[in-house]
């Protein structure tokens, strides 16, 4: 019943550079992405805009809305189906000088012109401006590093300074390349999509603090073997443990993927990626770290 049989000797020292070679191209088609699109596609949260939840009494063609809010002068509004029928939508609308109520209020007058006045209710509207939405993309961005900074020096801390090292760096490479999959795929990166990166800097340490324990231990036991054939027991040895929990996780993510609906949709992407790079960084990211820090000290 076990997923890895004991004993397994999986050479994965031997294909660190070809790993590390894949892990530099994600991230410069991450950066490049990022380059291309002018930044990320920032949502409601972070650019500022009005967001309006409507329900309709009848399910009604998502075609037909912004048919009807293109005779307003409103431009970039986005529709979304929150999944409820064909009857809830989200409609998103750029920050305007002309103010929140006013946009509000011309979306609802060109819904009634085509809908009429009984036909649906507004449910919620959010409105976040310019300078809201500034401020909450440096704290978003300070919580990130924050929480890489300091998972970093726990380990180090804990660990040995080159586990520390290891681990940041792994984290800062899992959140890349996660955010660089939002920019390539052109989706909205707002304060959900922080916490979906905050899990994945949770759940990544988590694999790789498993990893590096196991290392720790069999560097005490196996003293007379090489540092690369301690790595390669180490990895072997929690490899089922890696592969069912991040399969189970990521089951869950694809279940929420495909049933959530659009307003989950980049989260649940952005968790997806992220666990799934995480996974793989705790093995060719954050051990080779440690094998490379530990040739450098013998050569100095």
């Amino acid at each position: 019943m076990e997923l890895i049989k004991p004993g397994t000797t999986i050479d994965f020292v031997r294909y660190t550079k070809w790993a590390l070679l894949f892990s530099a191209s994600l991230i410069l088609l991450s950066c490049g992405s990022f380059w291309y699109h002018g930044g990320l596609n920032y949502g409601v949260d972070f650019a500022g805009g009005t967001v309006v939840q409507i329900r309709f009494n009848q399910p009604t063609n998502i075609a037909d809305i912004r048919r009807a809010l293109a005779t307003v002068n409103i431009a970039n509004i986005t529709v979304q189906d929150l999944g409820q029928g064909g009857n809830e939508f989200l409609i998103r609308m750029p920050a305007s000088e002309s103010g929140s109520q006013d946009l509000s209020t011309q979306m609802q007058q060109a819904l009634t012109g085509q809908f009429g006045e009984q036909a649906f209710e507004v449910r919620r509207i959010e409105t976040v401006g310019p300078r809201v939405g500034k401020d909450l993309r440096r704290k978003a961005l300070l919580a990130v590093l924050f929480a890489t900074v300091m998972i970093g020096g726990y380990i180090a801390f804990r660990f040995e300074p080159r586990f520390g090292v290891g681990a940041a760096v792994a984290l800062a490479h899992d959140v890349l390349i996660a955010a660089g999959a939002l920019s390539l795929m052109n989706m909205e990166f707002d304060l959900t999509v922080v916490a979906a990166l905050l899990t994945v800097i949770g759940f990544s340490v988590n694999d790789t603090v498993i990893v590096c324990d196991r290392i720790r231990e069999n560097m005490r036991k196996m003293r007379r073997e090489t540092l690369a054939a301690v790595i390669n027991k180490s990895i072997n040895e929690t490899l089922s443990r890696t592969i069912i929990t991040s399969g189970t996780a990521v089951l869950v993510i694809i279940s929420l993927l495909v049933l959530g609906g659009e307003v989950i949709h980049a989260f649940a992407f952005a968790l997806l990626v992220g666990i799934t790079v995480g996974t793989y960084s705790s093995i060719y990211v954050a051990s080779p770290i440690i094998l490379f820090w530990a040739q450098e000290d013998r050569r100095r």
